[in-house]
């Protein structure tokens, strides 16, 4: 479970992320509404450990250390950060992201290797600018899960690519329920993910959160059950007032 609370981060000449409190679990996609960009890339930098805080906390299960943050988690696709190059094909693409996994996951085939053995064959010979979006977040997802120490992905602004959320908003929900990049014959790897959005797309049923803006219960407790309607007690006839005819 993904926790943070109160988390806020400061820059050099205005606030970058205002207090922030949420709470996200593995299996699901939790949803947060921040506004401007360079609030959502401080969010989803803060949310895995990439941008200390100026104040708050915010924890990867039991362990709060910035260094476990960072080792646990992805950030996906953030402008500015780590969003692919148009002028970059997408073996070089896949050649970077690979040489970023820790060595004992590393994948020592040739990217071109590793395009075809993840069913990307197709692939092999595009530019990035050539990309569909959803096949690129797609293709991003499945690279950052290469690191199978990986247990939260955070994407950053998947809406701003186009009108038609449903094609991210399905690669997400794969991501987390670990029908994506799954080597046959393992168990499926649930992971918490977190879409930090422009907007809430129109009939989300899902968890959502907003930035600056408190939830009603703390994390890790449930909110409290609506108090129960105090019992009604039965008129006693000898109080009722007498009517006179």
């Amino acid at each position: 479970m993904l926790a943070a609370a109160q988390l806020h981060v400061k820059g050099r000449h205005h606030t970058l992320l205002p207090p922030t409190t949420l709470e996200a679990h593995r299996g699901e996609v939790l949803l947060v509404q921040a506004d401007g960009q360079h609030r959502r890339t401080a969010l989803a930098l803060a949310l895995t450990g990439r941008m200390r805080p100026t104040s708050g906390t915010v924890a990867l299960g039991h362990d709060d250390t910035l260094g476990a943050l960072r080792r646990h988690s992805a950030i996906v696709d953030s402008p500015e950060v780590n969003e692919p190059e148009n002028h970059l094909s997408v073996r070089s693409l896949v050649a970077e992201d690979l040489a970023l996994v820790p060595r004992k996951f590393r994948d020592r085939t040739r990217p071109t290797a590793w395009l075809v053995k993840h069913g990307h064959t197709g692939l092999v010979s595009k530019w990035v600018e050539e990309l569909e979006p959803a096949t690129l977040l797609g293709l991003q997802l499945e690279l950052a899960l290469a690191n199978r120490d990986v247990e939260l992905v955070v994407v950053d602004s998947p809406d701003r690519h186009g009108a038609d959320d449903s094609p991210w908003l399905a690669l997400l929900h794969d991501a987390a329920a670990g029908r994506l990049a799954r080597t046959p014959g393992t168990e499926p790897r649930e992971l918490t993910v977190v879409a930090v959005v422009g907007r809430v797309p129109p009939g989300w049923d899902g968890p959502t959160a907003v930035v600056g803006h408190e939830p009603e219960w703390e994390p890790g407790r449930e909110p409290d059950p609506a108090p129960e309607p105090e019992p009604t007690t039965p008129a006693d006839p000898s109080t009722e007032p007498q009517v006179t005819k």
